[in-house]
């Protein structure tokens, strides 16, 4: 009569799906990915806003009648749509054909900056 060694493959296969379980309850509890999703999404609209900005600088200064006047980072009149829900710009004042960092802030505490350029 021989003698088994080793495991079988239904063993093993059973090992893996154990650890598989494991892995997929547990990872969860190690990494909490929603402060990154936070913040990315704030330097979003920071980086919308700083585009908005230079697209309306640009326009104005083409044609007056074009784009809104700009003496304020808080002008979020530049955004088509406005600024969304949640979020916040600091207000500092921008002089004309001058450039100002303006903060973005978020209700859950994330920041942001942008250059806001100011013309009237």
């Amino acid at each position: 009569m021989s003698k088994q060694q080793g495991f079988t493959l239904i063993e093993l296969v059973v090992v893996i799906v154990i650890l598989g379980i494991l892995a997929a309850t547990a990872l969860p509890k190690f990494i909490d990915l929603s402060g990154d999703a936070e913040q990315a999404a704030t330097e979003g609209v920071a980086g919308a806003m700083g585009s908005a900005m230079a697209v309306n600088y640009g326009a104005r200064k083409a044609n007056s009648a074009n784009g809104v006047a700009v003496t304020d980072c808080n002008t979020s009149g530049v955004l088509q749509g406005g600024l969304p829900t949640g979020y916040t710009i600091t207000a500092a004042a921008i002089a004309n054909d001058a450039t100002a960092t303006c903060t973005v802030t978020h209700t859950n505490g994330a920041t942001a900056t942008f250059t806001g350029l100011g013309i009237s």
